[in-house]
């Protein structure tokens, strides 16, 4: 219970700091800010845990870079569809690949409840997506938020091994510092140095979603550690909910009662994942 309740309370995180990104005026230049917030935390652990273990190295690069991926995607889905619709596509996409990848290749069981609960689960946020009926206008975006969830899908895998082979303060003091001083020194080419002539509260907002996302971050990494790899990623991906809810209340994006019905039926996910 005590993990299930931890990846919950993660979910929540990740929506928060989602939200932050796709209500920041300049996203591009909040993102990077994310980025050097967990970029420094991430320079932080490393100082004080030191190197991985001998033949590591190849887990934290992929995250690092398969991260750098992902958030590429977040962004052009960001910048092109809603928020309501495309966060809950490009995470429900990722739970079921992750399944299907932790029962092929990496040889996990699944109890029969605990599948059941991560396709209600992926089904219920798919649906959150399609309830909104998006039109031909909407491809690239729709395209970029499944590109984005194969990303996810993708570095959920490496780091669900990769937990097992050293701590997970090392193995993510490293991934974020990688990719979050990465990120800053590429927008700061792309765009310049006037990029970050922002407000401060814009600064200081974007600094605080770094925190909130490393934290959200570092919850199911440890949580991964203890638990079926394809359980956690569904479970994570509940974030969805707490997304459209925010999408609801702050972007003004409507919920509607069929959004209830597929927020119910990955409540219903969830419940099956708890009881397997």
């Amino acid at each position: 219970m005590l993990v299930i309740l931890v990846v919950l309370g993660a979910a929540v995180l990740h929506a928060t700091w989602n939200a932050m990104a796709h209500g920041a005026p300049d996203r591009v230049a909040s993102l990077a800010l994310f980025e050097l917030a967990a970029g420094v935390i991430g320079l932080v652990a490393v100082l004080v845990m030191g190197l991985p273990p001998a033949g590591t190295w190849g887990y934290i690069i992929a995250s690092a870079l398969l991260h750098l991926a992902y958030l590429g995607g977040l962004l052009a889905s960001y910048q092109l569809g809603q928020f309501s619709q495309m966060y809950p596509l490009a995470r429900g996409t990722s739970p079921w690949v992750v399944a299907v990848v932790s029962i092929v290749v990496l040889h996990q069981h699944l109890a029969v409840l605990e599948l059941t609960g991560v396709l209600l689960i992926s089904a219920g946020l798919i649906g959150l997506v399609f309830i909104g009926r998006p039109g031909r206008g909407q491809a690239p975006a729709l395209f970029a938020a499944i590109g984005t969830g194969l990303m996810i899908a993708s570095y959920t895998v490496v780091d669900g091994v990769a937990v097992h082979k050293m701590p997970v303060a090392t193995y993510m003091g490293w991934v974020f510092m990688l990719q979050g001083f990465a990120v800053p020194l590429a927008v700061l080419f792309w765009r310049g140095p006037r990029t970050f002539d922002m407000p401060r509260p814009a600064i200081l907002s974007g600094l605080a979603g770094g925190v909130v996302s490393m934290a959200a971050y570092g919850l199911v990494l440890w949580a991964q550690t203890r638990g079926t790899l394809a359980a956690i990623a569904a479970l994570r991906e509940t974030s969805i909910i707490f997304g459209a809810i925010i999408g609801a209340l702050f972007f003004h994006e409507r919920f509607g009662p069929k959004r209830a019905a597929a927020a119910a039926v990955v409540v219903a996910g969830i419940i099956l994942i708890t009881t397997g």
